[in-house]
């Protein structure tokens, strides 16, 4: 389980001098909450509010004549053919999800590794979402699909309706390419899933009453037989209903037939407890809370620390990836870990994939990305530097234990997505895939700049701009940023910004503020629950920094950031409204004082507090936008998103905040889309139509036409 807010995009925004805490004006009291009934997701009232907003913004921005040329292009970029298919290697398949103007919600489909090397590869449907739709009378989207080790041929599909984190899994056939008849069908649920065998499951999901925790995840887990109902399944370990997540199964397996399930319970968000599932039963591993299994290699566990972790005389620094014997796991003796890779204080690990006989490893350097191979031997564990394209973001695109073969993914603001293929065993890299350019980048330029923060801290950020733009702070700009969950954002080919934004002469920002992952677990940590005001203060200090520099000024000057990124817009709003012209706040955080009651809020206690501790309930109240919004003060106009299918952060904080701002006169823009979840990408078209919007809204608000709100 990926236990973070899906990014969807982020904000950024702070200033050097700047308070250390909003003007300090009496938060509303939660049990006086007028907007309570708007918590209420999908109730007559609350979605009759919604639909009568909907209309007012739509009419806003669909209206505006930029609005169609926006929504084409966004599109067009967005449904391309000549997109990279990304591999996923299966059974000596590469697979793929796909989706274009034909397939708007996706089809899984496969080719083979010859013919994936080639300009066209000739690819075959193996499952059509809107074929399967329009039969079931659903919105099915895409949620992956967990493959049967060693064989590979059958597996578990994970279907959402309209988008929510919930999902039912179907037994599907590679072979046949058929559901199985009378296979595994487990219906709807927040759940976790492996395959212990061909015919046994390792299942996490709601079991009935007193089975999921206060966030919303199973803490149950038991292992089902095929043909069982789940009523029968067996009970192999039982969480605590106060654990801030839940239990989850995990198997790893590896190229030399080593083979071993285990199960993380999620006692905080960063704190786990690990457990092997043995034949006699359930044993906890002597591993420390902040770290994750991240495969295995040659019988070699790979665990990245996020925390210092001393064992057997050894010790691992934090942010590390280390190998400990899957045999002294087994066994219960005491663990020597070996040190594969200790990052300086300006890296950090990115990804991690174990091949047939080696490992290899993306890290981010500066926020620069970085592979390397590490290869286990009878002297110790060897590297290898792999050259690829610098001032790029690379990812491990596929990798299997099957082989050595692997992909990767590298990509720059201006560089379109180019896709490499290497083997691990001798990595030379060789470029087998290249996007087109989707907009105009002649004359554009990337630089990187250092703000200072309010404790003198430097902070990282990229901007690109015109090469002859003038430096007199005219330039439209927008920017970004998270700042949360230990999640970096590194650059990144931004295609539809390039071509409705940059291609018009404006100017982008990518902030690398504190709350991230850029440089690791103590970049992350500075920002922390009665801490976090520094990560706005970073955010505030980029912005001053820019217009100290003349590359742009604050009525030309917009921010966006979506899920902890949109807390981070909501923030700034209230803090630093004098800042910027325009702010989009995408499926956000906002009540920081009810955070916790709704949706999976509950999960995030590790990273924001509690208002059970009195410390902490202070200092949400500090922060929290939507009991900091003030009457009287000049915000600029925002623009406030969310999907009604989002049950993982849920649309209930930004309806209230939006109330709020027209209880007070407050001009702004509310829309909610119903499908989408979290991530707002039911289907093309949905993804396309928000980007158009949000395009709009930044054009009018910052390149000369500024309508007023409501």
């Amino acid at each position: 389980m990926k236990r973070i807010l899906t990014l969807v995009s982020a904000a950024l925004l702070s200033g050097a001098g700047a308070p250390s805490a909003p003007a300090a004006n009496p938060a509303p009291n939660p049990a006086d909450d007028p907007y309570i009934w708007l918590e209420d997701w999908t109730g007559p009232r609350a979605m009759q509010w919604v639909e009568q907003e909907n209309a007012a913004t739509e009419a806003a921005f669909h209206n505006d004549p930029r609005y169609a040329g926006y929504y084409r292009d966004a599109l067009a970029i967005a449904s391309a053919k000549d997109r990279i298919a990304m591999p996923m290697q299966v059974h000596g398949r590469i697979y793929n999800f796909w989706r274009d103007a034909d397939h708007p919600q996706g089809i899984w489909r496969w080719t083979s590794e010859a013919d994936y090397a080639s300009d066209a590869p000739r690819w075959t449907t193996v499952l059509d979402l809107d074929a399967l739709s329009k039969a079931e009378g659903r919105k099915w989207v895409w949620k992956g699909a967990s493959i049967l080790d060693p064989e590979e041929r059958l597996a578990l599909i994970n279907l959402s309706d309209g988008g929510e984190d919930a999902v039912s899994l179907r037994e599907f056939d590679l072979q046949t390419g058929q559901f199985v008849d009378n296979g595994f069908a487990i219906p709807t649920s927040k759940q976790n899933e492996a395959w212990l065998d061909r015919d046994t499951l390792l299942l996490a999901r709601d079991w009935g009453e007193g089975t999921m925790t206060k966030s919303g995840y199973p803490f149950v887990v038991k292992a089902l037989k095929r043909g069982q109902p789940l009523s029968s399944a067996q009970e192999i370990y039982r969480g605590q209903p106060g654990d801030q997540v839940g239990t989850f199964p995990l198997i790893l397996s590896d190229g030399s037939g080593h083979r071993a399930a285990f199960l993380y319970r999620g006692v905080t968000f960063f704190g786990n407890e690990t457990y092997l599932v043995t034949p006699q039963g359930v044993r906890k591993l002597p591993l420390p809370a902040k770290s994750n299994l991240q495969g295995m290699v040659d019988g070699q566990v790979l665990i990245q620390t996020s925390e210092v972790w001393e064992s057997g005389g050894v010790t691992v620094p934090t942010g590390s990836l280390a190998a400990v014997p899957l045999e002294a796991l087994q066994s219960g003796e005491t663990l020597k870990p070996q040190i594969l890779f200790a990052p300086s204080p300006r890296q950090s690990i990115d990804g991690v994939a174990a091949t047939k006989g080696h490992v290899i490893l993306a890290y981010n350097d500066n926020v620069r990305g970085r592979v390397m191979v590490l290869t286990p031997g009878a002297q110790g564990w060897s590297k290898q530097q792999v050259e690829l394209p610098d001032n790029a973001t690379i990812s491990i695109a596929s990798a299997s234990d099957k082989n050595d073969k692997a992909y990767l993914s590298v990509a720059g603001f201006l560089a379109p997505t180019t896709l490499w293929a290497i083997d691990a065993a001798n990595p030379a890299p060789r470029q087998v895939k290249a996007m087109p350019a989707r907009f105009d980048a002649e004359g554009l330029v990337v630089e990187q700049f250092e703000a200072t923060s309010s404790d003198g801290t430097k902070i990282p950020y990229f901007i690109v701009h015109r090469q002859d733009m003038k430096a007199d702070g005219s330039t439209p700009t927008i920017m970004t940023a998270y700042g949360g969950f230990e999640v970096p954002m590194t650059p990144s080919y931004a295609a539809i910004t390039g071509k409705l934004w940059l291609e018009r002469g404006n100017s982008f920002v990518l902030a690398n503020i504190r709350g991230g992952g850029e440089f690791g677990p103590a970049w992350h940590e500075a920002g922390l629950k009665t801490k976090r005001q520094i990560i706005y203060d970073d955010f505030a200090a980029v912005a001053q920094d820019i217009f100290a520099r003349k590359l742009s000024s604050p009525d030309k000057f917009g921010i966006y950031g979506g899920s902890n990124g949109g807390l981070l817009m909501g923030v700034e709003f209230n803090q630093h409204p004098d800042l910027w012209n325009a702010v989009v706040i995408q499926v956000p955080l906002l009540d920081m004082i009810r955070y916790e009651q709704i949706a999976a809020g509950a999960s995030w206690v590790d990273e924001y507090g509690s208002v059970s501790v009195p410390e902490e309930k202070a200092f949400l109240q500090t922060i929290s936008p939507y009991a900091n919004i003030r009457k009287g003060v000049d915000y600029p106009t925002p623009y406030i998103w969310t999907t009604t299918k989002d049950d993982r952060v849920g649309p209930q904080h930004a309806r209230k905040f939006a109330a709020r701002l027209k209880e007070y006169g407050i001009p702004y823009h509310f829309y909610e889309d119903t499908a989408g979840g979290h991530s707002g990408d039911a289907d093309i078209e949905q993804g396309a139509r928000l980007q158009a919007m949000q395009m709009v809204y930044f054009s009018q608000r910052l390149e000369g036409e500024t309508p007023s709100g409501r």
